[in-house]
């Protein structure tokens, strides 16, 4: 059964959320801009705008394990409002910026304020295990939608005030984040590590062991790698066939509203009707070629729009598939270790493609960015071409009662449940991590397992 949200998860799961989402806002405001308006800086040239562009990921890649590990021994408010902090002094230090070596130390701090690990660690300490998923569902719409906003406010807000204001605006944004951290967010009631968030060491070898969660961790790296780079040159590109820097967030309002309604119903084939595997090589298929087109065709108007849009579909379809991949792949109890390595993976491929965009466009021009990308799509449709298809499983977390069976025995009453297909019980945690084919569980049993008819539901 679905259980109802208790007042203080709500308040938290909004409070967090918020927070999450604004934080994010600020960091890819400055994505669409950068570019364009960092070259009146002393020292600018396209590779350093690239390193600007991509430097907060090379922080957020080495720092965002170690803070959430830190969360465990300190505290979770505590690391979040110290990562604020940070990420508000690099705004700062970015707004004052006059050269570029500024805006990129500003960067690099913005990215060393790693809190997501710890953000995650406590929304899973204020919610029950009933309520999780629902809980999890709501950051992860709360990024999409910043996401989305980002990318009209950066460009209106730059076009009028200059890129100063967009880091102010950031610093703003950080501050606001305190404010809702400090007033809306409650205190974890305790400090449990759990495993379908937090790092767990003893799973991180088998996790990188793995082939196919390699072959995501690979898959999210690439996709970040381009999209970091394609901003080195998509601002140009579309000033180059007329629309100016103060048009560009209504344009990319349009593209990524249609871009959104037409991803939909691609999530529902891979999902509902269980063709994750062929629309995520699709996907990546389609990115490849659409890079391409974008490097040999992309000087013409309609042409670059019509691309453009396409590429905003498969993207946004590969960043709402590849995390269900994670998850169906993971083995019970392990999911928030490759989580772990999944986001490490995204932050490296954001710092590497601002690097080898500027690279590419300071030697070889804008054309190469797409089409140096075009080649890694390349790369990533090999390494995924004979990865098995994924299957339907989903994570779940039961809570449990006393019970007064051995481990190994509640295990094994577990593993006969109809539907159940991987087992993880923690009694420390009370809790049993599974892997379940929701289309053959058998819910009563599974309650009955578990020792209550009421509080056994997905996370």
């Amino acid at each position: 059964m679905t259980a109802r949200l208790l007042t203080t998860e709500r308040r938290a799961i909004t409070g967090l959320a918020g927070l999450y989402a604004t934080r994010m806002l600020g960091l890819f405001m400055v994505l669409p801009v950068l570019a364009l308006y960092a070259n009146d800086l002393s020292g600018a040239t396209p590779l350093l705008v690239g390193v600007a562009l991509g430097a907060y990921g090379l922080t957020q890649a080495v720092l965002q394990i170690p803070f959430g590990l830190l969360s465990d021994r300190v505290g979770r408010k505590a690391v979040i409002a110290g990562g604020l902090l940070l990420f508000m002094l690099g705004s700062v230090i970015a707004a004052e910026a006059d050269t570029i070596y500024q805006i990129i130390l500003g960067r690099c701090l913005q990215g060393s304020g790693a809190v997501a690990g710890a953000i995650m660690a406590l929304l899973a300490d204020q919610t029950r295990e009933e309520v999780r998923t629902a809980a999890m569902a709501t950051i992860g719409l709360s990024i999409g939608v910043a996401f989305a906003i980002a990318m009209v406010v950066g460009p209106l807000v730059a076009a009028h005030f200059g890129l100063t204001s967009v880091f102010w605006l950031t610093a703003l944004l950080a501050l606001v984040s305190l404010l809702v951290l400090w007033k809306l967010v409650p205190a974890a009631p305790r400090l449990v590590r759990h495993r379908d968030v937090g790092l767990d060491r003893d799973q991180l070898r088998s996790t990188l062991s793995s082939a196919s969660l390699l072959r995501l961790d690979f898959s999210i790296f690439s996709l970040h790698l381009i999209l970091t780079a394609a901003f080195v040159a998509v601002p140009f590109r579309l000033v180059d066939v007329g629309i100016q820097a103060s048009h560009q967030g209504w344009f990319y309002l349009a593209v990524m509203g249609l871009a959104f309604v037409c991803m939909v119903p691609l999530v529902i084939i891979a999902e509902k009707k269980r063709r994750m595997k062929a629309t995520f090589v699709g996907a990546v298929a389609g990115m490849t070629l659409i890079l391409l087109a974008l490097g040999e065709l992309g000087h013409q108007r309609w042409a670059l729009l019509g691309l453009l849009w396409a590429f905003f579909v498969v993207f946004n379809l590969l960043e709402a598939t590849l995390p269900s991949m994670i998850s169906k792949l993971a083995p019970a109890g392990a999911k928030g270790t490759a989580m772990g390595v999944y986001s490490t993976s995204q932050f490296l491929g954001a710092f590497l493609g601002g690097v080898l965009g500027g690279a590419l466009s300071s030697h070889f021009g804008y054309d190469a960015v797409f089409l140096g990308a075009a080649l890694l799509g390349a790369v990533w449709l090999a390494v995924i071409w004979k990865m098995p298809a994924p299957r339907h499983l989903s994570s779940e977390i039961v809570a449990l009662d006393d019970h007064p069976d051995p481990l190994d025995t509640l295990m094994a009453k577990f593993a006969e449940v109809a539907g159940v297909e991987d087992v993880m019980v923690v009694p420390d945690e009370r809790v049993a991590y599974l892997k379940v084919d929701r289309q053959r569980l058998d819910t009563d049993a599974l309650a009955r397992v578990a020792g209550t008819r009421d509080d056994s539901s997905g996370a």
